[in-house]
């Protein structure tokens, strides 16, 4: 039954009724009403502004060649940040190794791919061939072996993949360490006890508790990818950013392309947004889940539950609820 949230009456030392009257805040409304105004303002401005030509933002928003730029821009935010959730688990790993080599190793990825700006990685990757000509796969101290030219290999699209991939990778292995680390020593413990091996109870126990933290912080990831795709313009990727340019430098419509550039952005954010509010709900409502009251089938099939605990077995009716926190003496 819905409760309401209407205040009671308060009654006076004499037993009269004193009434209840909400705040008005009209300070609120007056500061509500002048951000309002100054924002109809701005939006009015835009819109109305003689030098941008509406007609061609709309002409210009489903251009075939935009359209192939936004599933570029996806392919390359996709797989880059799969790329760097691969990379980033396995360099969370070695930094918490006990093995100093790797700790070493994982430091100096981390501290390398975020201390230089992703647009000097991917020019990097887009010139490759200046250092190494032809990339080569061959049995040592042997002439056996294949090459490929740097350059047909090197497009704008797997420099783009590479350079941010490898530069998000150094920031999921931050969330992912703090993920790991989140886990509960008792877990480790137990797997231990067992008999479990380190490398079987990270994947068996640690990963998976830890991908409650670690997923809902990858959307936020996924959407920053989708932005600094604009990036590949410089090695002509051929994402949205760069068919824009494209097109505007032949027929001159900066503004109006720009335009409809940012259109699509915010349209592939707000999608975006959507997915990764929906998994912050999955995995929020999963870390509550064992200490909610059970749900109709299990008061319906199981109606009691057996639990040992100090050796001696103490039988809980299904309906029984335990105050988070408290344990059982």
């Amino acid at each position: 039954m819905k409760t309401s949230t209407r205040p009671k009456e308060l009654s006076g030392p004499d037993g009269t009724p004193v009434p209840v009257v909400a705040l008005k805040h009209r300070d609120r409304w007056l500061v509500g009403a002048l951000a309002l105004a100054v924002f109809a303002w701005l939006v009015f401005t835009f819109a109305t502004n003689p030098n941008i030509r509406w007609n061609k933002v709309a002409e210009y928003l489903f251009f075939p060649k935009i359209i192939d730029g936004i599933w570029v821009t996806l392919t390359i935010s996709v797989l880059a940040t799969v790329l760097g959730l691969v990379l980033g688990v396995l360099l969370a790993i070695m930094k918490l190794s006990h093995n100093p080599v790797l700790n070493w190793l994982s430091t100096l990825y981390i501290w390398f791919f975020r201390g230089t700006p992703v647009l000097v990685q991917l020019i990097f990757w887009y010139n490759l061939a200046f250092l190494f000509p032809r990339l080569v796969i061959q049995i040592p101290f042997t002439d056996v072996g294949i090459w490929w030219g740097t350059n047909d290999v090197m497009t704008g699209f797997n420099a783009a993949l590479l350079g941010l991939g490898l530069n998000l990778a150094a920031y999921f292995a931050e969330t992912v360490r703090a993920g790991i680390q989140a886990v509960d020593n008792g877990q480790s413990e137990a797997a231990y006890a067992v008999g479990m091996t380190p490398a079987r109870r990270m994947r068996v126990i640690v990963l998976p508790q830890a991908l409650r933290i670690i997923i809902p912080p990858t959307g936020n990831e996924f959407i920053s990818m989708l932005k600094t795709t604009s990036l590949v313009y410089v090695v002509a990727g051929n994402d949205l950013m760069t068919n824009a340019s494209q097109i505007y430098k032949q027929n001159n419509l900066i503004m109006e392309l720009l335009i409809v550039a940012s259109l699509w952005y915010m349209v592939m954010t707000a999608v975006a947004t959507y997915f990764q509010f929906k998994l912050e709900a999955r995995y929020g409502a999963d870390a509550v889940r064992l200490v909610r009251r059970p749900g109709f089938l299990s008061r319906t099939f199981l109606k009691r539950t057996t639990r040992p605990i100090a050796g001696t077995p103490i039988t809980l009716a299904a309906d029984d609820s335990v105050t988070a926190g408290k344990e059982l003496t």
